[in-house]
């Protein structure tokens, strides 16, 4: 196996953390084992971790590719752990192991080791991916000063997206973007049949690796360029919480500010593996005038209040979720819901909470769902119905909004 062009142009490269954003069969798993067997061998007792969303994915991409590129260097293999022992210049030993991403969002598994390289592969798939990357994996690079490759086709305007900005902010990140038409092995005239037989915007997310609305959202209505904002208003408002409790699913709060007719998300807090205590001491922190829980955990609930928390009831029936969603879709559409832009895993979820395939009624998917959760606790209970004067909030917004679109596109 050789590299391609576009594949050499990235494996040339220095940046600490390298983004490839790539068409289907662009040559992604092949330019990953290359990577790897490199710093395996050019590092003595390197550890070089390589993650898929689940640990299947991994076997069944990485695994054969990886032995085939390593096979004059591979000491020993666990085909039971997914685990190479690769001989490095030193004449030492450097490990390549394959994980799945559930063993990060679930175990936090990788904490407390040292890593030279890791490998992030089908990101856009990933769930609660900066929680993971920020707390789990990141800190595993910091005494060797390790670097990252984090590849993926893109899947609507997720977690991905955002990181595929973070040069702009970051010197240590570079993006690359490739098509499927820049692997010269692939024949031209298949990808074109492709491009004839799916849906526009189904070939331009999966082969141009171009960003598309994600398919089946719940919130549609959402726009970064409309309800993101970077500081608040200088008006009167109130400090309340939204709170959906959570352990091994993240634990998720959010600090709303309200007038009653306007909400404006200023902070979020998300983290796995918190107790019902660790959760009700971080919310007391903020001295929020009330807090809107999650009613389902009577004993999380609990812990608040024995920390003098102002606990709100929170009607929770069958129709509850759908009427939340549909409060907070007027809100976006009216343009009274604003979001901090520093919320990233909210705007995540904002952008990855669908509905359920082939159901006759809309449903939305139990994910990505858990700052959405909070919000919608909070929006349930003091948002006042739609009435006259919303109406015609909505025909207003909706004028400004074609404007600023408008705008932007010139």
């Amino acid at each position: 196996m050789k590299l391609h062009k576009a594949q050499s142009q990235i494996a040339k490269d220095n940046h600490r953390f390298r983004i490839i954003r790539a068409g289907r069969r662009f040559g992604k798993s092949v330019l990953v084992a290359y990577e790897m067997l490199a710093v395996a061998i050019a590092n003595d007792n390197a550890r070089i971790p390589y993650y898929a969303p689940t640990r299947d994915d991994a076997r069944d991409i990485m695994w054969g590719i990886l032995q085939i590129v390593a096979k004059n260097a591979i000491i020993d293999k666990n085909e039971a752990r997914l685990e190479l022992t690769i001989r490095n210049k030193f004449n030492g030993k450097s490990l390549i192991a394959l994980y799945g991403w559930e063993a990060v969002q679930e175990r936090k598994k990788g904490v407390g080791v040292k890593n030279n390289f890791i490998v992030l592969d089908e990101v856009s798939k990933y769930r609660n991916f900066w929680t993971g990357w920020q707390e789990v994996l990141r800190p595993t690079l910091t005494d060797l000063r390790g670097g990252a490759m984090m590849i993926s086709t893109p899947n609507g305007y997720n977690h991905f997206f955002d990181l595929c900005n973070q040069e702009l902010k970051d010197e240590d990140f570079k993006t690359f973007h490739f098509t499927s038409y820049d692997n010269p092995h692939i024949p031209v005239e298949e990808i074109d049949k492709a491009k004839k037989e799916l849906p526009e915007e189904k070939f331009s997310q999966e082969y141009l690796a171009s960003f598309q609305k994600t398919s089946g959202l719940v919130y549609k209505e959402f726009d970064r360029k409309i309800h993101l904002y970077d500081e608040l208003p200088k008006i009167e408002l109130k400090k309340i919480g939204g709170l959906d409790f959570g352990y091994r699913n993240p634990a998720g709060l959010l600090d709303i500010r309200t007038n009653g007719e306007k909400f404006y998300i200023e902070d979020e807090w998300y983290k796995t593996g918190k107790t019902d205590a660790e959760i009700a001491e971080y919310t007391s922190s903020y001295r929020f005038e009330a807090v809107y829980p999650d009613p389902e955990n009577p004993a999380a609930i609990e812990e608040l209040k024995r920390r003098g928390v102002n606990c709100r009831d929170v009607r929770k029936d069958k129709d509850s979720i759908q009427y939340g969603i549909k409060k907070i879709k007027e809100l976006f559409l009216t343009g009274r819901l604003k979001i901090n832009k520093k919320c990233v895993n909210l705007i995540a979820e904002l952008e990855m909470y669908c509905y359920e395939e082939n159901e006759k009624k809309e449903k939305p998917k139990k994910e990505n769902d858990h700052l959405l959760d909070a919000l919608r606790y909070v929006v349930i209970m003091i948002e006042p119905s739609q009435n006259k004067a919303t109406i015609s909030q909505l025909s207003v917004f909706q004028k400004n909004r074609q404007n600023i679109l408008n705008n932007s596109t010139r």
